[in-house]
This record gives C-alpha cells, structure tokens and sequence, in this order.
C-alpha cells in the first residue's frame, strides 16, 4: 500500500511539471504562428491554475 502512494506521489510529481510546461509550450507556439487566440489563452490559463510559472515564496520569518 506504501508503494502504491509513493508511485502515485512520484508519477504527479513528474506529471504535473511536465504537463504544465507542455501547455505552455503549446500555448506560445500557437501564439507565434496566428497571434493570440481563445485556445491559445485557455492553454496558457490553464498552465497557470496547474503550476504559476512566477510563485511567490513564503517568508517564515
């Protein structure tokens, strides 16, 4: 069971990063080729609520 949730943490870990930056990827390449477009800003959007590229830190101190 602890290998199953650690293999599960592991794949999101990886996934989510990766699939954040491939929206965002995608999004600019749509973006250079038509100019800005609903599905372009959707994919940007959406690689925002998935991972912001500009997170501010916490200052516990």
């Amino acid at each position: 069971m602890i290998r199953k949730r650690v293999a599960q943490w592991a794949v999101m870990a990886v996934a989510v990063p990766v699939a954040a930056a491939g929206a965002r990827r995608l999004s600019h390449a749509l973006e250079s080729r038509r100019g800005s477009s609903r599905a372009s800003r959707m994919l940007s959007r959406g690689a925002e609520l998935i991972r912001p590229q500009k997170a501010k830190r916490r200052r516990f101190f």
